[in-house]
């Protein structure tokens, strides 16, 4: 049975995604449930370059968080925070994609009620995505990266 839905209401879901930099929002009541969906900007970052920057890339197939955050070298948030790919404003990145870390190593600082928590590598491989943009808030169990 499909069910009727108001455009409006999804349009205006997905303006409250562009002004949060939230990537899901869901609604449900008793008439039914919506839920609106974006991919992550991509991130595109040098060992030259001091500040990561958004790139114009062709569009990618979709793939939904659920999807990424089964992704055996998936590296997922144990927290709900905002992150941080640098240790400071203007500093290079801790990663970037292409770059191969330890187990152990800092890949990101999440920000959770004004304590900065690093996340570290939880072995070593190759940073194959950055699946966060840096001032993004992020949800327990999101996916944050794939190390492989």
């Amino acid at each position: 049975m499909s069910m009727p839905f108001d455009p409006e209401a999804v349009r205006q879901l997905a303006n409250i995604l562009t002004d949060t930099g939230l990537t899901e929002i869901e609604i449900e009541s008793k008439e039914g449930r919506i839920r609106v969906v974006r991919a992550p900007p991509i991130i595109v970052a040098t060992p030259a370059m001091t500040v990561p920057v958004m790139a114009a890339a062709a569009p990618a197939p979709v793939v939904a968080a659920e999807e990424l955050g089964k992704h055996p070298g998936a590296v997922l948030s144990p927290m709900v925070g905002v992150v941080y790919l640098a240790p400071e404003p203007g500093a290079a990145p801790f990663i970037t994609v292409g770059q191969s870390v330890a187990a152990g190593q800092t890949l990101l600082l999440i920000e959770a009620m004004k304590t900065f928590n690093q996340i570290k590598a939880p072995r070593s491989g190759t940073v194959t995505r950055i699946l966060v943009a840096p001032g993004s808030p992020v949800e327990y169990d999101e996916p944050l990266l794939i190390l492989e």
